[in-house]
């Protein structure tokens, strides 16, 4: 669906358009060493060095490309993206250094989801040469993956739904030597009872169903990676608003998270004993949709008075974390686009993050931020998990309250997760409202750098 292949290639002297970048303190001394005509052309372009500014200038060659940026001598995963949106179609080699961070977003820039489109342009694609030949295949993996999140969480319900994210799980268990294992239908209604409730309402194209495979030596390290697959929520009984219905095929983001975490780990070697999950439903409303008030049974053997049928992905994540608890992980990670209350408190650039443990926190967030991908932790304050008592039930799904939406869910999940595992949750909200360089508007990973790359210093 993406269109973005060997965008990065290895300098080995071949001819390649130069890219100069520079910033507005530094523009006066690089302008000084240009001919009239080329000050006259950066003149007409309005161009001063400032960030995402672009131009191109005629030399002798035939012309080169200027890119304003914050600091030349310290380059981010964005500070060359809008060079690689806006400059033609091309070979491009960056002088006087090496793009390092910058080769992610020159990657990401050229993303097009295209699977609908009748008149999508043919232009080529912008190659970037670098002589860091040894980072090529690790950051075209990592941009793949961001892109395999997009093309997912972009995708209409209509055709990604549980069984599309069956056959996504499929190709990506497949690749790598691992065997996907599906629950559904009666086993999954006696082994996932919450998964089964929430998706009986479903049409049976889109039935519910439990997706998980495993990879890896079983000597080393398990890790288990989670995520929440709405692939779409209607709000069930507890019906959203028509406005409020309009982004929910993004719904199943924490499930593209997880699939594309898996196969960038399985793809870079990582040496854990890796455990995918993905419960995948359609929060559909019909006769047998299951109703506020209910008390459903779950995998861990609490019940759960439903106080909201949309709060429905803590439920299907409650079993899946309920399994993966039981094959006793060092760490588990989940992803969801869970509560539109963490959205109001850190708002759609940043996820959401909660931990059990200070350190994960730490790791995560450094990680984050040295890859461009900082979240931003809230806390699982106990305090808030005591709005969740139920008077006929161990707990109920929601709180009455309009207090602390994003915290009293990572309680509730909390309660599924084993006593003692090192756990990580990623309130995500998987889309960007409004584009930026590198970071088209649609479908976004936000938070799967930070995982990956915490995971790269625990386990690489």
């Amino acid at each position: 669906m993406s269109r973005a292949t060997d965008l990065i290639q290895p300098d080995r002297g071949q001819d390649a358009i130069a890219i100069h970048l520079v910033n507005k303190e530094g523009f006066a001394d690089f302008a000084r060493d240009l001919s009239g005509p080329q000050r006259a052309a950066l003149d007409a372009q309005k161009f001063t060095g400032g960030g995402y500014q672009t131009a191109i200038v005629p030399d002798e060659q035939g012309w080169f490309a200027i890119g304003g940026v914050a600091d030349p001598q310290s380059l981010s995963s964005w500070c060359m993206a809008r060079l690689a949106e806006d400059l033609p179609a091309g070979t491009y080699r960056l002088a006087g250094g090496q793009p390092g961070p910058a080769l992610f977003g020159w990657q990401t820039a050229q993303y097009r989801f295209i699977r609908y489109r009748t008149d999508e342009d043919a232009e080529g694609p912008r190659v970037l040469l670098t002589q860091d030949v040894a980072k090529i295949e690790l950051v075209t993996a990592e941009a793949r993956a961001a892109m395999l999140v997009a093309d997912l969480v972009n995708t209409p319900a209509e055709d990604m739904g549980p069984a599309a994210l069956e056959a996504e799980a499929t190709r990506i268990a497949k690749a790598h030597g691992a065997r996907l294992e599906v629950v559904q239908g009666d086993a999954l209604e006696t082994g996932f009872p919450m998964i089964h409730a929430v998706g009986r309402a479903a049409a049976r194209k889109h039935a519910p169903r439990l997706l998980h495979f495993e990879w890896g030596d079983t000597a080393h390290p398990r890790v288990a990676i989670v995520g929440k697959g709405v692939t779409f929520d209607s709000g069930g009984l507890d019906i959203k608003s028509s406005s409020g219905m309009l982004l929910m095929k993004k719904d199943m983001g924490g499930a593209a998270h997880a699939l594309a975490l898996a196969e960038l780990i399985m793809a870079s070697g990582l040496k854990v004993r890796l455990h995918c999950v993905v419960p995948a439903v359609e929060n559909a409303i019909s006769s047998n949709a299951f109703r506020p008030g209910d008390v459903l049974d779950s995998r861990k053997g609490l019940t759960v008075e439903i106080g909201n049928t949309d709060a429905e992905g803590r439920l299907i994540l409650g079993d899946a974390l309920q399994l993966a608890s039981e094959g006793d992980p060092e760490l588990i990670i989940d992803f969801a686009t869970l509560t539109g209350a963490a959205r109001v408190a850190v708002g759609p650039d940043l996820p959401a993050l909660f931990t059990r443990r200070d350190q994960t926190a730490d790791q995560l967030i450094a990680a984050g931020r040295d890859h461009d991908d900082a979240p931003w932790r809230l806390p699982i304050h106990e305090g808030y998990g005591e709005w969740l008592k139920s008077d006929i039930a161990d707990t109920s799904n929601a709180h009455t309250n309009a207090f602390a939406g994003a915290s009293v869910a990572a309680s509730f999940l909390d309660k599924f997760v084993g006593e003692g595992i090192d756990w990580a949750h990623f309130d995500t909200f998987a889309w960007r409202p409004f584009p930026k360089p590198g970071r088209p508007k649609g479908g976004a990973a936000l938070g799967l750098r930070a995982a990956f790359h915490m995971l790269r210093g625990r386990y690489g």
